[in-house]
């Protein structure tokens, strides 16, 4: 059996896109990543994960890469879908793709797939049970969300490496765009925390703001605030 294993980065930063990544791999790849030190993405340096994110594209069967960026979470926020279920849908793209891609090769029961998930909401059986409405195939499919999951299942530390990579390098387009000292995106860095009092009002419609964050709302009420004070 095949292992699909997908993950995110992204989910909790105020600038920048969340990132969600699935690798295909068998069990031979599985032990090979293994050997290479393959572990999740929080625990490598970013030389590691870029020397580890080329091996991977190069040994996984398959892999897939989708955004959501701020400005995209923002309407899918206003219009009723939260992060958890924005992930589920763009998770079930994933699946979709990697699982036609796969059954269009091989309808044997060598393409059989388990599929294993880091789970982002406190909710398991709620959240796997809105992702499950979204696959459009699940004949060929043994859907598994878990939380750590990115510890536990190499084929998910994979994909969590993918899509940091793939956010970092989102950021350094953002970086070129706005400046450096737009940070990490993360309002736990001073450098973003300052960006984003900074520009909150002049860069509020650029689509790289979280809109319903309440860091992005406290830092719009304090700028709105000293308009009026002046």
């Amino acid at each position: 059996m095949l292992e699909l294993g997908i993950d995110d980065a992204g989910r909790g930063p105020v600038i920048g896109p969340m990132v969600l990544a699935g690798c295909l791999i068998d069990e031979k790849t599985a032990r090979k990543f293994k050997k290479l030190g393959v572990r999740d993405s929080k625990q490598l340096t970013s030389k590691r994960r870029e020397f580890l994110t080329q091996k991977i594209k190069e040994e996984v069967i398959s892999f897939e890469i989708v955004l959501a960026d701020a400005d995209e979470i923002n309407k899918k926020q206003d219009s009723g879908t939260n992060l958890n279920m924005l992930e589920a849908i763009k998770t079930a793209k994933i699946i979709n793709k990697i699982n036609k891609e796969i059954s269009l090769k091989d309808k044997s029961e060598a393409c059989k797939i388990k599929v294993v998930v880091d789970c982002p909401s406190t909710s398991i059986i709620k959240w796997r049970d809105f992702l499950m409405t979204k696959v459009k195939d699940l004949s060929n499919l043994d859907i598994v969300c878990e939380h750590k999951a990115d510890k536990n299942h190499v084929s998910v530390s994979a994909a969590s490496i993918l899509a940091k990579s793939t956010r970092e390098k989102e950021m350094d387009k953002l970086k070129k765009k706005y400046g450096e000292e737009i940070g990490s995106g993360y309002t736990s860095d001073p450098s973003t925390s300052k960006f984003l009092t900074k520009n909150v009002s002049k860069h509020k419609d650029s689509g790289i703001f979280r809109k319903n964050w309440i860091t992005w709302k406290k830092a719009q009420a304090k700028s709105e605030q000293k308009k009026l004070d002046f």
